[in-house]
């Protein structure tokens, strides 16, 4: 069984919508490299069809990219949650019409399987159960309004499994769902 792993960039009060609030940069080379580290274990990224079609339409074009991030999401297994969605033109790219499909993916055989943006997906998957781990860079921002990782009425009992801070002032916690 495959690990989904939840990724996000996430204020200090607990906003993961995207803003103005973090850029690539900003968190500096320490968690470029942490980033590069989960590429590495992953061989499959899992998005919603809006956060797919606006990484299709950035990162392909990336020619001279130094993050390593557009070569790794050329060549990764995308996956995309969409009901919608007929042709990805973005390869390897397989479409997924829904969570059922999510679920038999974390059943086959392979590394970890990585959510990252994409918040009605992330909430749809969080909701399911199928969620293992939540991978928080943690940027030293409080935005006040924006959409949240935990919907409220979601209670979820989460085991803290390392935490690491950055010269930038941004942390890396990562937690484990409590069964």
């Amino acid at each position: 069984m495959r690990d989904l792993i939840v990724t996000q960039n996430i204020t200090v009060d607990g906003v993961i919508e995207a803003g103005d609030w973090f850029g690539p940069a900003d968190g500096g080379p320490e968690v470029l490299h942490a980033l590069r580290e989960q590429m590495a274990r992953a061989d499959a990224f899992v998005t919603g069809r809006v956060t797919f079609e606006q990484l299709r339409g950035y990162w392909p074009a990336q020619t001279d990219d130094p993050t390593g991030i557009s070569a790794y999401l050329n060549q990764v297994q995308k996956y995309v949650v969409s009901s919608t969605l007929r042709d990805p033109e973005w390869q390897p790219t397989t479409i997924l019409r829904g969570l059922d499909e999510v679920r038999r993916l974390k059943e086959t055989a392979g590394g970890d399987i990585v959510c990252t943006g994409s918040i009605d997906v992330t909430h749809q998957l969080i909701a399911a159960g199928l969620v293992d781990e939540y991978r928080l860079f943690v940027y030293p921002s409080v935005v006040a309004t924006g959409q949240r990782l935990f919907p409220d009425g979601s209670p979820h009992a989460l085991t803290l499994r390392d935490c690491t801070s950055f010269p930038s002032g941004v942390a890396l916690l990562t937690y484990r769902r409590t069964a």
